[in-house]
């Protein structure tokens, strides 16, 4: 991974440079940057849209009744419906200037959603994130995303995106948790290596005291970062 920050107004533009060159931060420092999370519904985006929130993050799926004419749908599992479809809410962020990042729940939403995007990229001049978790983490399922049709379909389209790859992961109160193993970073670090796209890794930040010393490692072989999930 050798990727550089895109230009101004890309969607690989480091997103504390876009926010600071339009004067919503005061300094590049990741802790100025506020989001709003899972803003599916058409209530909560338009709170999204109102708040002082600089990126928005909602959850992306794929009807599996056909619904909604096939479209990809807003909502984050276990629910299977929404008022709201990507199109919409599209259509409704774009009229902002705030940051996107689409956390995607299924591959099957994974084509149309990047075709829905193409038809509005000219008015999109943010940083875009696209998201997916890829691999088991600490406590996590194996429900993810096939890591590599995902990566081939988005790259397809959008070159110049910034992917954000994580793990499923779990907390459990009352036990000791593990944190993100060498294998686990190793296994990103392989799928992540021939990329040119910035990658930035969400991870729990319950976990990550524990799993120092793995993920920087991971930040060391490349131009990424770390998020909160």
């Amino acid at each position: 991974m050798t990727a550089t920050a895109g230009a101004p107004g890309s969607w690989s533009e480091n997103i504390l440079e876009y926010f600071l060159r339009n004067n919503q931060i005061t300094t590049e420092d990741g802790a100025q940057i506020i989001w709003y999370h899972a803003a599916n519904h058409k209530v909560q985006v338009n709170e999204a849209l109102r708040s002082t929130a600089h990126m928005i993050e909602a959850d992306v799926i794929f009807p599996s009744d056909g619904s909604e004419h096939g479209q990809p749908i807003m909502a984050h599992p276990p629910e299977t419906n929404s008022d709201n479809t990507l199109q919409e809410w599209l259509a409704e962020v774009i009229k902002s200037n705030k940051g996107i990042k689409l956390d995607f729940k299924s591959l099957a939403a994974v084509e149309p959603s990047m075709m829905l995007l193409e038809n509005v990229k000219r008015h999109l001049k943010r940083p875009v994130w696209i998201n997916a978790d890829i691999l088991p983490g600490p406590n996590g399922n194996s429900r993810v995303v096939d890591a590599k049709p995902f990566i081939d379909t988005v790259t397809s389209f959008f070159p110049d995106v910034t992917f954000s790859l994580g793990w499923t992961t779990g907390w459990h109160p009352e036990k000791v948790n593990e944190g993100y193993s060498w294998i686990m970073v190793k296994e990103m670090e392989y799928i992540c290596n021939e990329l040119n796209q910035l990658v930035t890794f969400p991870v729990r930040a319950a976990l990550v005291r524990q799993s120092c010393s793995q993920l920087l490692w991971l930040l060391k072989q490349s131009n990424s970062s770390l998020t909160r999930d």
